[in-house]
C-alpha cells in the first residue's frame, strides 16, 4: 500500500469503507496491528509514519484542527517478521471540540482495542492524574465490549468477574507514549526508568472513600485489562517554531534524544508486537481483520455492543465457507491440468494429490471447525467434482476408442464393400484381418477407462457382419461353421468379462480413494483442532501468569482486599484452564467416536457397494449360466440331430457294405484257422517221427552192446577151461537159439521193433 486509506469513516455514524475492505480481503498473511489513540493534535500521526519507515504518510496538521477523521489504515510489509503484514491504524483525536457528538470517541477507542494487537496511547507532558482521567474510556470497556454472547453469559456463574479476567486474554499490549516530556525521571529523588515511572503513576491508593475509589478506578482498569505495559518518554523533537512542519524537518535537525527514543520505540513495536489473535488464540489474517472490522462496526451501528464470541462465530462461518471454496478451487485448478483420457490408476493418483493439496489449503484458512462440518462439506464438494471428472474422463475415453476402432476398421469395411470376403476362404481372411485390427487396437496406449467396454460393443456390432461372412463362405462345412460360431460367442463372452472387470476395478479404486481421503482429512482436522486447543491453553496460561504477578504486586503493597479479588479471578482462570483440559479430553473422545463412526459408515458403504457388486455379479452369472445352458441345449439338440441323421444314413447306405466286408473277413479268418490247424498237425507228426527214430537208434545200440558182452563172456570161459586142462563141455546151440529166439519173441511180443523192423511204423 503506497499511502494510507480510510478504514472506518466517522461521518456522524461509523461505516467501513468498501475500498479498504477490498484491499484487506487480498491480504492473506498474518497481521500485526498497531493502533494509536489519544487526544487530538498530540502528534499521533507522526509516530505512525515513523513506524511505516516514511517521512510522510498519515496527514500531519499544523493547526489546532484535527486532520484524521475516523480510523485510517496503512498496510506495509513487516520489517522484521517475514511473510507478515504490519497494519498501522491512526485514529481521530479524542476530545475534539469540533465534534457535535462525543459518543463516537468511546467507540473509536473500543474499536482500536478490538482490532489491534498493540495499543499506543499518546499523550503530552507527564503522566499525571489528568492524563489518567483522560483515559476515562477504559472504565467504560465493559459497557462497550463483551467477551461472551448473552446466551453464554446467562449460563455462566460470576459473569462480571470472569469476563473482566478474560479481557486480558484478548486485549492488546499497552504502550504509553509521553510526548514533549521535560521533567526528570525521578521519584522521591531517586532515578527511575520509564516502566517504573508508569507503574508509579498507576499505583493504587488505600481507602474506600468516594474520592479514592474514583482515583483508583481508571488505574485498576488499566492494570486489569493491560497486564503487559510499556512506557516511552519523548523529549521535544525540535524548536517550537519548527514543530508546525515536523514532517519536513530533516532527520539530522531532530534532537538526538528524540531520535534515540524513537528508534527504541520502533524496535520495541517491531520485536514485541504480536500477531493479532481472536478468542481462542487464533491468528488473524488481513481478510479476517476486515471481516472483524465490518462485524464490529455493523453491531455498533445497529445499537448493539460488540461481542468477541459472536464476532468469532461470524468470522468462523465466513472464513470456513471461504476455506471450503478455496480448497475446492485448488482441487479444480490442479485437476484442470490433467489431459483426458487417462487410466484409472493415473486418475486416482492425480485425485489423491490435489485432494491432499485442497485439504491443506482449507486447513490453513479454516479455524474452529470443531464438529468437522466444513471439512465434511469440502470432501463432499470434492467428491462431486471428482465424479464429474470421472464422467468426463469416461466420455473422452469412449470417444477416443470409438474413433480409433473406426479408423482401424476402415480397411476391412472397404474389403467388405469390394466383396473380398464374399468368396471361398473369405471368412478365414476376415478373421485374420479382424485379429490384426484387435492387435493394433490393444497396442495403442492411453485409451483410458472405457477401452474394454468400447471394444466389447464394437465386437457385438460386428457379430452380424462376421456371421454373414461366415455363412457366405461355401468352403466351410456346417460343422465348421458351428465351431466358428462357438468361438465367436466365447470371444464375446471373454471381452464382456474384461469390460466388467474394468468397471469393477474403477469402482474399487474410487472407494479406496474416498476412504484414504477421509482418513487424511480426519487426521488434519485432529491436528488443526489440537493446535487451536494448544493456542487457547497458551493464552489462558499467559493470562493466569499475569494475574498471579498482579496479585503478588498487590500483596507487596498491602492491598489484601484487592489481592483476594485477584485470587478469585485466578481461581476462575484455573477453573477455566481445567475446563479447557476437560474440553480437550472430551474433544479427543468425541473425535475418536466420530472417527469410529465415520470408519463404520465407510465400512458399511463399502459393504453395501460390495453387496451391490456381488448382486450384480450373481445376476450376470445367472444370465451367463442361462445363456450357456440355452447354448449347450441348442448345441446338444443340433449334435443329436446330426447324429440321428448320420445314423439314418448309415442304416440306409452303410450296413450292406459293412456286412459284405464282415463276411469276407470271416472267410479269411476261417481259412487262416484251417491252415493253422494243418500246420499244427504236420508239426506234431514230425515231432513223433523224430522221437521214434531216437528210440530205435537207442535199442539197436543196446542190442549190439549185449551181443558183444556175451561173446566176451564165452571167450573168457574158453580161456579159463583151456588153462585148467578141463575139456570144455559141448554147447548145445539149439537151446541158445531157443533162448535167444524166446527172448526175441518176448521182446517182440512187448511191442519193441527188431532191427529188421527199424524202418516200419510203431504199433
Amino acid at each position: 500500500m503506497e499511502s494510507p486509506m480510510c478504514l472506518i469513516e466517522n461521518a456522524g455514524t461509523l461505516r467501513v469503507v468498501p475500498e479498504a475492505m477490498s484491499y484487506l480481503m487480498g491480504v492473506s498473511q498474518p497481521v500485526v496491528v498497531v493502533a494509536i489513540v489519544g487526544l487530538y493534535r498530540t502528534g499521533k500521526s507522526y509516530l505512525m509514519n515513523k513506524l511505516a519507515g516514511k517521512q510522510k504518510g498519515f496527514a500531519l496538521g499544523a493547526t489546532i484542527q484535527s486532520k484524521t477523521k475516523g480510523i485510517w489504515m496503512w498496510c506495509v510489509p513487516h520489517p522484521v517478521k517475514k511473510d507478515h503484514t504490519l497494519v498501522l491504524l491512526d485514529t481521530e483525536g479524542l476530545g475534539d471540540v469540533e465534534k457535535g457528538d462525543q459518543k463516537n470517541d468511546a467507540w473509536i477507542f473500543a474499536l482500536s482495542i478490538l482490532l489491534s494487537s498493540t495499543l499506543v496511547y499518546n499523550s503530552r507532558g507527564t503522566i499525571d492524574n489528568q492524563a489518567v482521567e483522560n483515559l476515562q474510556y477504559v472504565t467504560e470497556l465493559t459497557e462497550r465490549i463483551k467477551v461472551k454472547s448473552p446466551a453464554s453469559a446467562l449460563s455462566a456463574e460470576g459473569d462480571d468477574d470472569e469476563e473482566d479476567a478474560q479481557f486480558l486474554q484478548f486485549f492488546p499490549r499497552f504502550v504509553w507514549a509521553v510526548r514533549d516530556f521535560t521533567l526528570l525521571l525521578e521519584i522521591d529523588g531517586k532515578k527511575v526508568n520509564e516502566e517504573e515511572y508508569l507503574e508509579h503513576a498507576l499505583a493504587l491508593k488505600k481507602g474506600r472513600d468516594r474520592k479514592t475509589v474514583d482515583y483508583n478506578l481508571p488505574r485498576e482498569c488499566i492494570r486489569n485489562y493491560f497486564p503487559t505495559r510499556r512506557c516511552f518518554v519523548f523529549e521535544t523533537p525540535a524548536a517550537p517554531d519548527k514543530m508546525a512542519h515536523l514532517e519536513s524537518i530533516e532527520e539530522n535537525q531532530l534532537s538526538s534524544s528524540f531520535k534515540a527514543v524513537s528508534l527504541m520505540f520502533c524496535n520495541y513495536i517491531y520485536q514485541e508486537s504480536l500477531v493479532k489473535r481472536v478468542k481462542g488464540g487464533l491468528p488473524v489474517t488481513g481478510r479476517m481483520l476486515g471481516q472483524l472490522a465490518k462485524t464490529y462496526v455493523e453491531t455498533i451501528a445497529s445499537g448493539g455492543v460488540p461481542c468477541l464470541e459472536n464476532a468469532v462465530v461470524a468470522l468462523t462461518q465466513i472464513e470456513n465457507e471461504a476455506a471450503v471454496q478455496e480448497g475446492l478451487q485448488v482441487y479444480r485448478n490442479g485437476m484442470e491440468e490433467v489431459t483426458f483420457p487417462i487410466g484409472i490408476e493415473e486418475m486416482s493418483k492425480h485425485h489423491r494429490h490435489w485432494d491432499s493439496q485442497a485439504i491443506k489449503a482449507f486447513s490453513s484458512r479454516s479455524f474452529k471447525d470443531e464438529k468437522g462440518e466444513y471439512m465434511k462439506k469440502l470432501l463432499e464438494t470434492i467428491n462431486e467434482a471428482y465424479a464429474d471428472l470421472l464422467i468426463e474422463n469416461e466420455e473422452a475415453s469412449e470417444e477416443l476408442c470409438r474413433q480409433l476402432l473406426s479408423q482401424l476398421s476402415q480397411p476391412m469395411a472397404m474389403k467388405l464393400e469390394n466383396g473380398s470376403y464374399a468368396k471361398s476362404s473369405g471368412y478365414e481372411l476376415y478373421c485374420v484381418d479382424r485379429q490384426a485390427l484387435l492387435d493394433e487396437y490393444n497396442r495403442k496406449p492411453n485409451k483410458g477407462v472405457k477401452a474394454e467396454e468400447v471394444l466389447e460393443n464394437f465386437l457385438k456390432e460386428k457379430s452380424a457382419e462376421s456371421t454373414s461372412v461366415m455363412q457366405a463362405d461355401k468352403q466351410l462345412t456346417e460343422k465348421e461353421k458351428k465351431i466358428h460360431e462357438e468361438r465367436e460367442r466365447a470371444a464375446l463372452l471373454a471381452q464382456q468379462t474384461k469390460a466388467e472387470e474394468e468397471k469393477r476395478l474403477e469402482m474399487e479404486k474410487t472407494l479406496e480413494d474416498e476412504r484414504k481421503n477421509q482418513e487424511k482429512a480426519l487426521q488434519m482436522l485432529r491436528e488443526k483442532m489440537g493446535d487451536e486447543l494448544a493456542c487457547q491453553k497458551k493464552e489462558t496460561e499467559k493470562a493466569l501468569e499475569c494475574k498471579l504477578q498482579e496479585q503478588r504486586d498487590l500483596m507487596e503493597k498491602g492491598f489484601k482486599e484487592k489481592a483476594e479479588v485477584m485470587k478469585q479471578e485466578i481461581e476462575n482462570l484455573k477453573a477455566e484452564k481445567d475446563k479447557q483440559k476437560e474440553e480437550m479430553r472430551s474433544l479427543k473422545l468425541e473425535q475418536e467416536k466420530r472417527r469410529e463412526t465415520q470408519e463404520r459408515q465407510i465400512a458399511e458403504q463399502m459393504l453395501e457397494e460390495q453387496s451391490l457388486r456381488h448382486q450384480e455379479t450373481v445376476h450376470h452369472l445367472k444370465e451367463k449360466m442361462k445363456r450357456e445352458a440355452a447354448e449347450a441345449q441348442q448345441e446338444m439338440e443340433l449334435a443329436l440331430q446330426s447324429k440321428l441323421q448320420e445314423q439314418n444314413e448309415l442304416m440306409a447306405m452303410g450296413f450292406k457294405a459293412k456286412e459284405a466286408a464282415m463276411e469276407e473277413e470271416i472267410q479269411r479268418l476261417q481259412v487262416g484257422i484251417n491252415e493253422a490247424k494243418q500246420r499244427q498237425e504236420m508239426e506234431l507228426m514230425g515231432k513223433v517221427k523224430d522221437f521214434m527214430t531216437v528210440i530205435s537208434t537207442g535199442l539197436n545200440t543196446y542190442y549190439d552192446y549185449k551181443k558183444t558182452c556175451e561173446q566176451r563172456k564165452l571167450l573168457a570161459q574158453k580161456h579159463q577151461m583151456s588153462t585148467k586142462g578141463v575139456k570144455t563141455p559141448r554147447q548145445d546151440t539149439n537151446p541158445t537159439k531157443n533162448r535167444s529166439g524166446s527172448s526175441v519173441q518176448n521182446k517182440s511180443a512187448q511191442g519193441v521193433s527188431t532191427p529188421s523192423q527199424k524202418d516200419g511204423t510203431s504199433v
